[in-house]
């Protein structure tokens, strides 16, 4: 027998979330279809997606892939969810992405992900000193050593179930406040990059579990002098990787600009604490965009600007952002 693990997005508020729940198969008739996942259905009014008298959605699965802490042939299957009539859920967003992302396949759209996260113990960061405050930071980022680093073994443990399950992780490491950490996912295209970047949220959130550790993509976990927590997202164009592609860059960065506001109310709730023009932010109520500034709201990486070509990053989702949103948004954006 096979455990399939279908997860799915939530109708959760002021932030959807990540569901999951065990359907077990039949092992020879799994691998006969292969590629054919049933159908499930499950209690829409346990999640914020329909009412009691009306509670049946349905989950099509989209995504699947192994599953590295079961192991053996257990998978992981992402899931849309569509309504009792089997027309996509309001909350399905990524539905909408699939109808954009087919619009400008033409145009070879890649996107890397770079998901920051903080771990908690209880009510407190991870490595933080009861009822106080740790040093200041400056020490943490891409650190090393005990007094440094906090939550290093569930990373690494993280990294190599992403590996295992397949996933296009391509790199992580320690970030600025202490127990705050990323990873990143990418280059992919713009539905592949999406699932990907779920099925890593949800393998780190299991992972916690194990530890005893919570994971937050709250934007802006602690209040005060401490950065935020982001979801830098990486985007580029066949044209903006061949030669002169520096030129298609920075007319992208000025149509971003023309729907900047659009773009702030859905990139993650919260963003107006996080994006306050410290801590290596533009604020939320301004839109500029440079070379190599960490303060600006899309940089242009400076090996980009030497070569005169390749990708942009837009700096300002956040942590907790829906990646179908964002990549749906930039690709209107940047490609319409």
């Amino acid at each position: 027998m096979i455990k399939a693990e279908y997860i799915w997005v939530d109708g959760g508020q002021p932030t959807h979330k990540l569901r999951s729940k065990t359907r077990v198969l039949d092992k020879g008739s799994w691998l006969e279809r292969r590629a054919e996942l049933p159908e499930w259905g499950f209690d829409g009014s346990s999640t914020g997606q329909a009412t009691g008298e009306h509670s049946d959605c349905l989950l099509h699965p989209v995504f699947h892939c192994p599953d590295p802490i079961r192991g053996d042939d257990h998978l992981l299957v992402l899931c849309e969810v569509n309504g009792a009539d089997d027309l996509p859920h309001a909350t399905n967003t990524r539905a909408l992405l699939r109808e954009v992302a087919e619009r400008f396949a033409d145009q070879e759209p890649l996107f890397g992900i770079e998901q920051e996260y903080t771990m908690f113990q209880g009510a407190r960061p991870l490595g933080w000193p009861d009822g106080g405050y740790p040093a200041p930071q400056g020490p943490f980022y891409c650190g090393v050593g005990a007094d440094e680093v906090f939550g290093r073994p569930i990373v690494e443990q993280h990294l190599e179930a992403c590996l295992a399950a397949g996933l296009t992780l391509s790199g992580i490491n320690a970030e600025v406040m202490p127990g705050q950490w990323e990873f990143q996912v990418g280059p992919e295209d713009p539905l592949d990059v999406c699932d990907q970047l779920l099925i890593a949220r949800w393998l780190l959130f299991r992972i916690g579990e194990d530890h005893d550790v919570s994971v937050s993509l709250d934007p802006k976990p602690v209040r005060g002098d401490w950065n935020g927590a982001g979801a830098h997202t990486n985007f580029s164009t066949r044209a903006m990787r061949e030669e002169g592609g520096l030129a298609v860059i920075e007319a992208a960065c000025d149509k971003l600009r023309a729907r900047h506001e659009l773009h702030i109310a859905n990139y993650g709730e919260g963003i107006e604490r996080r994006l306050t023009g410290l801590h290596e932010t533009c604020p939320y109520t301004e839109f500029r965009w440079a070379v190599g500034h960490r303060g600006a709201s899309i940089r242009i990486p400076l090996h980009v600007a030497k070569a005169g070509q390749g990708y942009l990053e837009d700096r300002r989702p956040c942590s907790n952002m829906d990646p179908y949103v964002v990549t749906r948004l930039m690709l209107e954006s940047a490609c319409g």
